[in-house]
C-alpha cells in the first residue's frame, strides 16, 4: 500500500515527503496495542499495577476532546469568526503550536490519549454552519497544510508516550467529499500517510457519531460503516495495522455488526445526564451480540461534576471503561474556558479544565 500512494500524487506522499517520514520513523518509540480488555503501551499495560478505590485503573486509556488541533476555516467569509481575543486575527499554524506546547502538561496529570480529528468537530461545541475545516480535498487527498499541523502532534505524541485516536470523518464537514469514492479514497490516502510516518501510536475513529442524519455519504452511515472498519483493519503494512472503531451519538448503544468489526467500542456519555446509565451501557454493550472481550472507551462526555463522588468519569472506572472529557466554550464564558471551541487556549487555566485534571491526576497518582 505504501508503494502505491507514490503514484497517486505527490501531494499526498511524495518522494520528499517520504524521506521526511522515514526519518521521522527512526525517531518514534511509542506504540498503542490491545489484549483482551485492556490498552498496552509498549508492552506494559496502561497504568500499570493502578487501582483506586479499590477499583482497576491498569489497562484504560483516559483521554479528552481536542478535535480541532488542526483546525482551519476555507471559507474566507467565516475565518475571521475565530479570531483570538489578542490579535483579532485566526492564525491555524499558532492554534496547533499552542496545542503542542501545551501536551507535556495534559500527560503529567495521566492523560494517555486525545481525539483529534481530520474534518474537526463543531467549533462551537455543537452545530454547524458554512465554514470549511477539511483535511481532504473534495476528491480524497490530504491538504498538505493540515498534514503537516498533525504531524506535529502526531510526533509530539509519540516523544510523549501519547495515544493519537485520530478520526477521520465529521457529519459537519463530510459534504466536502465529492462522492463514495472519494471517502475511500481518502481512507486509502490518510493510511499510506500513517504507514509511511511510522508511528504507532495511533488508533483510528472512522467517523465521529455514524448515526448523525447529517451524514451526506451512505457508507459513512451505521448500516454501512462496518465496511471502512473493515477496509482500515485489514489493511497492513509490515504485518501491523491500526486499531479501529467508530462512535454512535451520545446515550446509544453501537449495533452489533459494529461492535463484532471494531477492535475497540466506542461510546459517548453525551445526554446521560445519570451515571448509572453510564454503567447501564457498558454491561449492555458487554453482553451484545457480536461482543468479545475488548476495551470500552468513551470519547466524548460533557457532564463533569468532578468534585462530587459519583460522575460519569467515576461511573465509567467502575465499569472498568476508559473516559474522554469534552468541554466546550458555553455562551458568555471566557477564552479560557472549552478545548473543542475555537480559537482554543490548550493550557489547563479555566476551573472546569482543572476539576477533570485534578481528578485525572487522583484516579491516575499522577
Amino acid at each position: 500500500m505504501l508503494k502505491k500512494a507514490l503514484f497517486r500524487g505527490a501531494v499526498i506522499i511524495g518522494p520528499a515527503v517520504l524521506l521526511v517520514c522515514m526519518q521521522t520513523a527512526s525517531r518514534t518509540g511509542t506504540v498503542v496495542s490491545i489484549r483482551g480488555e485492556k490498552f498496552f503501551i509498549n508492552g506494559a499495560p496502561t497504568y500499570s499495577g493502578r487501582t483506586w478505590k479499590g477499583m482497576p485503573v491498569e489497562g484504560l486509556l483516559f483521554n479528552a476532546r481536542m478535535v480541532n488541533g488542526i483546525f482551519d476555516d476555507l471559507n474566507p467569509e467565516t475565518a475571521a469568526r475565530w479570531s483570538y481575543p489578542d490579535t483579532g486575527k485566526w492564525d491555524p499554524d499558532r492554534n496547533t503550536t499552542e496545542f503542542v506546547a501545551a501536551m507535556p502538561s495534559w500527560h503529567a496529570h495521566g492523560l494517555l490519549a486525545f481525539t483529534i480529528n481530520m474534518q474537526g468537530g463543531s467549533p462551537m461545541g455543537y452545530g454547524n454552519l458554512n465554514w470549511i475545516n477539511s483535511g481532504y480535498t473534495e476528491d480524497g487527498r490530504l491538504r498538505p497544510a493540515y498534514r503537516m499541523r498533525m504531524e506535529k502532534i502526531l510526533q509530539k505524541a509519540d516523544e510523549l508516550g501519547m495515544v493519537v485516536i485520530l478520526g477521520l470523518f465529521y457529519f459537519g464537514q463530510d459534504q466536502h467529499l465529492k462522492d463514495e469514492e472519494a471517502v475511500i479514497t481518502a481512507v486509502d490516502n490518510t493510511l499510506d500517510w500513517l504507514f509511511a510516518t511510522g508511528h504507532r501510536n495511533i488508533m483510528i475513529e472512522v467517523n465521529n457519531e455514524c448515526d448523525i442524519d447529517a451524514y451526506d455519504h451512505d457508507i459513512l452511515r451505521p448500516h454501512r460503516v462496518h465496511e471502512l472498519i473493515d477496509r482500515i483493519r485489514t489493511t497492513k503494512h509490515e504485518g501491523r495495522s491500526f486499531p479501529v472503531g467508530t462512535s454512535y451519538k451520545g446515550n446509544t448503544l453501537p449495533a452489533s455488526g459494529v461492535i463484532r468489526a471494531s477492535d475497540f467500542v466506542l461510546l459517548h456519555g453525551n445526554a446521560v445526564d445519570d451515571p448509572a446509565r453510564i454503567t447501564e451501557m457498558v454491561d449492555s454493550v458487554r453482553l451484545m451480540d457480536g461482543y468479545t472481550p475488548k476495551p470500552v472507551l468513551f470519547n466524548e462526555d460533557d457532564h463533569y461534576d468532578f468534585d462530587k463522588p459519583v460522575n460519569n468519569f467515576t461511573a465509567a472506572v467502575r465499569s472498568y471503561a476508559s473516559w474522554g472529557f469534552f468541554d466546550y466554550r458555553r455562551r458568555g464564558e471566557s477564552f479560557e474556558e472549552g478545548y473543542q471551541s475555537v480559537p482554543a487556549d490548550w493550557q489547563i487555566r479555566s476551573e472546569r479544565k482543572k476539576g477533570f485534571f485534578n481528578l485525572l491526576g487522583e484516579i491516575t497518582g499522577k
